[in-house]
């Protein structure tokens, strides 16, 4: 089955995760202002504070794949982009980060992650401030160990920003620069960091059953301003499961949501930068 919005969506406040969004901890940046090199440079230290370095060992026996959290700032407003997957890619109709299989023209996961972006929305590699991994890489649905790398894109490139002073706005990108890949990619968003703390947004599910996190709904914004749409057209479509199996379509109940993998990646990553307890 498939769903299509056509007005804006509302949902009930969630029951939320008794390990909930952070009222004793303070988040290393800020969810409303723009990103600086400051805060770029405190996600960075987060990062290397949470993931030691010695973790980063591919198993060469298993097949693995690569993903980008793109920070970025859209219209001044700091946030990380995502994807509804297009009609003839694995999962298609649902929310993703940039990213896909590792190849053997790669010459490491990250290597597979910036071309995996490039390819799936146009962003190159001299645009991407790569600002650290995270983890420990889960294992996708299709036995694929996933790395999560996160990075900030500078519209100009990284040298453009270099002149910039610790406290200035980083320049912010127009969405409509990005090209996306018709075949792999229908639509491609914005998600305001504000937005992961909306009581509105969030649902408390478990990751394979275990692990609690929060999904975020985001229909409203992918057919809002904050997205761009392969085809010309801006209809936004999603394949909802009738047997609402975890992690099989675009959400539950309908929704179209940030979850399932890239759900508790996000969720872990908000951790990890104190917006989440």
């Amino acid at each position: 089955m498939f769903r299509t919005l056509m007005t804006s969506a509302s949902a009930a406040a969630p029951a939320l995760l008794s390990t909930g969004p952070s009222s004793s901890a303070t988040p290393v940046l800020s969810l409303t202002q723009p990103l600086t090199r400051r805060s770029c440079n405190a996600i960075r230290t987060a990062l290397q504070s949470a993931y030691a370095h010695a973790e980063d060992t591919p198993d060469p026996a298993e097949a693995h794949a690569a993903v980008l959290v793109p920070f970025c700032n859209v219209d001044g407003k700091p946030g990380v982009l995502l994807e509804v997957r297009g009609k003839l890619r694995t999962h298609s109709g649902e929310v993703s980060f940039p990213g896909g299989k590792v190849d053997e023209t790669d010459t490491s996961t990250l290597a597979a992650a910036l071309r995996e972006t490039e390819e799936e929305i146009g962003i190159s590699p001299d645009q991407v401030e790569v600002l650290g991994r995270f983890g420990p890489p889960e294992t996708s649905l299709k036995g694929l160990r996933v790395w999560p790398y996160a990075a900030f894109i500078h519209p100009g490139g990284t040298a453009a920003s270099a002149a910039l002073d610790d406290d200035a706005p980083l320049p912010s990108l127009s969405l409509a620069s990005l090209t996306l890949s018709p075949r792999e990619v229908a639509h491609a968003f914005h998600l305001p960091l504000s937005a992961v703390l909306s009581p509105t947004r969030m649902h408390s599910y478990l990751f394979r059953g275990a692990r609690p996190y929060y999904a975020i709904s985001v229909a409203d914004i992918v057919r809002g301003p904050q997205g761009v749409h392969s085809g010309g057209g801006d209809e936004v479509q999603w394949a909802t499961d009738p047997e609402q199996r975890d992690e099989i379509g675009g959400g539950r109940e309908g929704r179209l949501e940030v979850w399932g993998l890239t759900g508790w990646y996000l969720y872990s990553l908000m951790r990890i930068l104190g917006v989440y307890e």
